[in-house]
């Protein structure tokens, strides 16, 4: 890995420990049974595991790095499916979800076969699985229940492998590998989640969508979205981009992984969930702290692949 990755690493990691000392701070003056301090010191705390993590994958190589996220795909799509009410009949289905289409969507990755791996699932599995549905002769709720395994699909498997694809682009005057390139957008689209909820809870008044996520605040959007765009500026030594083309990207990044969260959060919501699960402390679920990656990766890899790569 290249200098500039491991420098954004180490001040990533600066700066969570500044958080830490301050949620420790915050934690004795205010007392430990603080609902609002207790809970950002557990995500701070699934922060240092989640940064390692990445970090580690990355720093192993793409192989790796892919494998943790077949690992997020599947912890995600376990959770959309348990919230999913779902029938006998609908067994060969989720048989091809689990064991076919997961694990096939991902080799495509891993084997470069960008043609094949942008129309496997949204083309091939779209006809498939209702088709093996179909076979199983149970048409109450037929149409309700497929069209909830395709969206479980399409957003925690199809969506969210663009992030490991980004490291298949072929990017010319680039590093060795692109692992900086999907740090760089890691940071901005999770950041932008950090920020938008820090600044919402300190300057948040006026209530962007009550009924869907009460959290969200017009304050939080712009002053979250804003630092996160400048911080994607700051960090544009890791991407293939100029500065105001950090911007950009970073702004679409940023609107992507806002509208993801909004829309999975009226899903989970209609489903009568507040989280989709409760695997991360302080968080929720996976498919809470994967749902903005699953809405801006695919805009951000191919953004990034008509402008940037070689053609292929």
């Amino acid at each position: 890995m290249p200098h500039v990755f491991w420098i954004t690493i180490v001040g990533v990691l600066a700066l969570l420990l500044a958080f830490t000392i301050a949620g420790a701070v915050l934690r004795v003056k205010l007392g430990a049974d603080n609902a609002t301090i207790s809970n950002m010191n557990q995500r701070i705390a699934a922060w240092w595991v989640m940064i390692a993590v990445v970090s580690g994958a990355l720093w192993l190589g793409p192989y790796a790095t892919l494998f943790l996220f077949f690992i997020c795909s599947f912890f995600a799509l376990r959770e959309f499916i348990t919230l999913t009410p779902t029938r006998a009949a609908d067994y060969w289905p989720l048989v091809l979800a689990w064991y076919v289409v997961l694990p096939v969507q991902y080799l495509l990755v891993a084997f470069h076969w960008y043609g094949l791996f942008a129309i496997f699932m949204p083309v091939y599995m779209f006809f498939m699985l209702p088709a093996a549905s179909a076979f199983a002769q149970d048409t109450t709720d037929f149409l309700e229940r497929n069209a909830r395994l395709q969206w479980a699909l399409m957003v925690c498997v199809y969506s969210l492998s663009y992030a490991p694809a980004l490291l298949l682009l072929p990017l010319p005057h680039y590093f060795d590998n692109n692992g900086p390139l999907l740090l760089f957008f890691l940071l901005v689209v999770q950041s932008s989640d950090v920020f938008q909820y820090v600044c919402g809870k300190l300057w948040g008044k006026h209530k962007l969508s009550p009924l869907v996520s009460p959290s969200k605040t017009w304050e939080g959007l712009i002053g979250g979205g804003a630092l996160a765009i400048c911080l994607g500026t700051l960090l544009h030594g890791l991407t293939p981009f100029s500065p105001w083309q950090a911007a950009v990207m970073s702004a679409v990044t940023v609107a992507g992984g806002f509208i993801g969260g909004l829309v999975l959060s009226a899903v989970k919501r209609s489903m009568g969930a507040k989280d989709w699960g409760v695997m991360i402390a302080g968080h929720g679920g996976m498919l809470d702290r994967v749902d903005s990656i699953c809405f801006a990766a695919p805009v951000f890899f191919h953004l990034t692949r008509y402008f940037f790569a070689l053609n292929t």
